[in-house]
C-alpha cells in the first residue's frame, strides 16, 4: 500500500490549486483524476474573476475577496513553476442590472458606448467593475505543470472508488490500487456525490465563440459585458466569447444547436455588431452546484475534507479555497469565518 500526506480526488482547478498550496507548505501530495487534469469545468469556464458580480450570493463575498487578494501571487507562482505565461486578457466589466446595487454609479450613455460601441441597454442600467479576466485555457496548460514542479504526484485516468476514515489515517481505494494518507480531499466537482454523500448537481453551460472579420478596431469591445442572463468577453482580435446557458441536464455535455443559436441571438440583442458574426467554436461544461449554490469546504469526518460546489466561480475561488484547506488541515488560524461553507449545514440525511 502506498502512502501520501494528503490524497486529493479531482484534478480541476480546485484540486490542483489545493495540491500546490499544500505541497509548497511541505506536504507530500498525490492527486487522482478520473480523466484528464483540468479538462472538465475548469477548461470550459470563461475566466472572469467576478468577485463583485451582483448575482453572487452575499455569503460568498468574504471568500471572493480573500481569493482575489491571493490571485497575483497565485499566478506568479504558477508562471514561475510552469514556465508558462497566464496573461490577464481584460481588466474591466460592464455590468448590466435591473436595479443598481448600493454605491454603484450608473454609467453615462457616452461611457457605455466608448467601452462597447453599439451596446444596447435594453432596459438595463450599466455600471463599471474593475474586474480581471483570464483565459482558463492558459491555466489548463500551466497549473498541472506547476503542481508537478512543486512535487505533486498527478495520476490521471485513475479514479478514487472508495474512502474510509480510520484512526489517524484514511484508506483510499483507486482503480490502480490502495493508498493510505493522513488526510483526503474530495475535489471531484460535478462527480463528487459518490464519495461525499452530499448532493452536488451538474449544471450544464453551453458557450460559443464568434468571429467577425469585417469588424473595425473602433467597433470592438474594450471591456467584458455581463448581464443577469449572458456575458460577452473579447478574445484575440475580432473574436468574442458568448456564454452561457444554465441547464439541468445531468451529465449530458451534448451541444444543442438550438441553444447555441438562441444564445447568439440574445447576445446580438445587446450588442448588434455580432449579429452576423460567424460561429467558430462551441463547447459545454458541467458546473458543480450544491443545494444552496454555495461552496462546501470543510471536514466531513475525521481526516476527510471537502472542496465542492463552486458552481460558476471555481476559477475565482480556487486560491482562497486552497488557502483555507491548508489552514484547516495544518491547524493554522483561518483567514475567514467558514460557517457558511460547512458541510454540516446540510441535513444529516444528505451526508454519511
Amino acid at each position: 500500500m502506498r502512502h501520501a500526506d494528503v490524497v486529493i480526488a479531482g484534478a480541476g482547478i480546485i484540486g490542483l490549486t489545493a495540491a500546490l498550496e499544500l505541497a509548497l507548505a511541505g506536504a507530500r501530495v498525490t492527486v487522482f483524476e478520473r480523466g484528464h487534469a483540468m479538462r472538465e469545468s475548469s477548461w470550459a469556464a470563461a475566466g472572469m474573476l467576478a468577485a463583485f458580480d451582483p448575482e453572487n450570493p452575499p455569503e460568498l463575498r468574504r471568500l471572493s475577496e480573500l481569493s482575489l487578494s491571493l490571485y497575483p501571487q497565485f499566478l506568479a507562482t504558477v508562471e514561475r513553476l510552469s514556465g508558462k505565461r497566464i496573461p490577464i486578457v481584460s481588466t474591466q466589466t460592464l455590468q448590466g442590472v435591473h436595479a443598481l446595487p448600493p454605491n454603484a454609479r450608473q454609467l453615462s450613455a457616452e461611457t457605455v458606448q466608448a467601452l462597447a460601441p453599439g451596446l444596447q441597454t435594453n432596459g438595463l442600467r450599466f455600471f463599471l467593475l474593475e474586474e480581471q479576466c483570464l483565459d482558463p485555457r492558459d491555466l489548463v496548460t500551466a497549473l498541472p505543470l506547476a503542481a508537478k514542479a512543486a512535487g505533486v504526484a498527478l495520476l490521471e485516468q485513475t479514479a478514487v472508488t472508495a474512502v474510509e476514515s480510520q484512526p489517524g489515517s484514511v484508506q483510499i481505494q483507486t482503480t490502480s490500487g490502495s493508498w493510505s494518507a493522513a488526510g483526503f480531499i474530495n475535489a471531484c466537482g460535478a462527480w463528487a456525490t459518490a464519495l461525499s454523500g452530499i448532493s452536488i448537481t451538474p449544471r450544464k453551460g453551453q458557450v460559443l465563440v464568434v468571429e467577425h472579420p469585417d469588424m473595425y478596431a473602433d467597433q470592438q469591445l474594450t471591456a467584458s459585458v455581463r448581464t443577469p442572463h449572458l456575458y460577452l468577453i473579447s478574445r484575440a482580435g475580432q473574436r468574442v466569447l458568448i456564454g452561457a446557458t444554465v441547464e439541468h441536464a445531468c451529465y449530458d455535455k451534448h451541444i444543442d444547436p438550438a441553444a447555441i443559436t438562441a444564445l447568439h441571438h440574445a447576445a446580438a440583442e445587446f450588442w448588434p455588431p455580432i449579429r452576423h458574426a460567424r460561429v467558430i467554436d462551441t463547447w459545454s461544461g458541467l458546473r458543480p452546484a450544491s443545494p444552496d449554490s454555495l461552496p462546501v469546504i470543510g471536514e466531513l469526518t475525521a481526516h476527510m475534507w471537502l472542496a465542492l460546489g463552486h458552481f460558476r466561480n471555481g476559477i475565482l475561488l480556487a486560491p482562497g479555497t486552497a488557502r483555507l484547506l491548508r489552514e484547516m488541515i495544518l491547524e493554522q488560524p483561518l483567514s475567514i469565518d467558514m460557517h457558511a461553507f460547512s458541510p454540516n449545514r446540510f441535513a444529516a440525511s444528505d451526508t454519511r
